[in-house]
């Protein structure tokens, strides 16, 4: 059983920071029950912390101590394991883009993947199924202008917008007005109404 924790601790130094390690994926070194036992003995020490059902990252060290892997590069990593497109929420993206001085209090990321909760440590990352038109222009300014018109909804949306189009370039705020089409009709009306007025 130590062996298999020891080629497991292996592989997972191997990794880049965040990349999870898939209860799946080590069933090549012994039985899933087998596995199974070794990564909760590993999480146990402390060696890996649990993220999710049968998913495990690597605690990264510093000179302060171990801390858990950064949210991000946990997501970017299981967007590349799972080919689904994971992005802020349109809270968090009303914030970063300075539209909104509330900061959200949950962890929450949309995606096209199943909802579902990853965790790292005490922290609970929330992963909420969402229609495609919220995971439009992934990880640019013009989606999260999007996301953030579409949570501040019809009553902020039209103040947002004039706010959007001095801090978005020309290019990004002309290809917000051109993703009206594909947005619900309120905002579609707004993105149309703003790009017929130059």
């Amino acid at each position: 059983m130590e062996r298999i924790s020891q080629q497991i601790m292996e592989r997972a130094a191997k990794l880049p920071e965040g990349a999870p390690l898939a209860a799946k994926g080590l069933l090549h070194l012994g039985s899933r029950a087998a596995v199974d036992q070794a990564l909760s003995r590993l999480q146990r020490r402390g060696q890996l912390l649990r993220a999710g059902r049968g998913l495990y990252v690597r605690p990264m060290n510093s000179r302060f101590g171990s801390r858990a892997p950064s949210v991000e590069s946990l997501l970017e990593s299981v967007a590349t394991r799972t080919g689904e497109t994971i992005v802020a929420s349109g809270a968090a993206s009303a914030n970063k883009l300075g539209l909104t001085t509330q900061v959200p209090v949950r962890n929450v990321h949309l995606t096209s993947g199943p909802s579902r909760q990853l965790q790292l440590g005490k922290q609970i990352i929330e992963l909420q199924h969402s229609p495609r038109r919220q995971l439009l222009f992934p990880h640019q300014p013009t989606g999260d202008a999007l996301r953030a018109l579409q949570w501040l909804g019809p009553e902020n949306a039209e103040s947002a917008l004039g706010l959007l189009q001095t801090k978005l370039s020309k290019a990004d705020f002309a290809t917000l007005l051109q993703a009206a089409p594909m947005m619900p009709n309120w905002l579609a009306k707004l993105l149309s109404a703003r790009g017929d007025r130059g």
